[in-house]
């Protein structure tokens, strides 16, 4: 893949949120938490080289999959690039997306623990973390 420079200029929390689902089940039963992640990148208005990438994790509890909780968590980076091609544009979401991940990791596990809830911690994804970001046959390597 295209090696392309960018800083990151700043993070904000968009949404935190978790709500506690009151449901009962058997005492050894296990939960299948099955978070979902999606992505959005923006490029600013009047500043071809600032773009807003937005990251975002949702659980959440249904009659088919009961969860113990709901939990949304959305972050968004500003990033400077001087990425021109549509490859190291590519690159750029790609690395974009690596550099934000741990920060959303962190706010997970920040927001459950504040909770009082027992800590979540998303695992650690070494490699592109969306499918349509990784080369051909090759899956997310998630650390040991």
């Amino acid at each position: 893949m295209q090696n392309v420079s960018f800083s990151l200029k700043g993070i904000r929390a968009d949404e935190m949120r978790f709500e506690l689902n009151n449901i009962r089940l058997a005492k050894d039963a296990k939960f299948d938490l099955k978070p979902s992640f999606s992505r959005q990148v923006r490029k600013t208005v009047g500043n071809e080289k600032l773009y807003f990438v937005t990251l975002a994790v949702k659980i959440e509890h249904s009659e088919e999959s009961p969860k113990p909780f709901n939990l949304s968590v959305r972050l968004t980076g500003m990033f400077e690039t001087g990425a021109e091609t549509e490859e190291e544009r590519k690159a750029f979401t790609v690395e974009a997306t690596a550099t934000l991940y741990p920060y959303l990791r962190a706010a997970v596990t920040n927001l459950t623990t504040a909770a009082f809830a027992a800590p979540l911690m998303l695992p650690v994804v070494n490699g592109p973390l969306f499918p349509e970001d990784r080369e051909e046959e090759e899956g997310p390597r998630y650390a040991s």
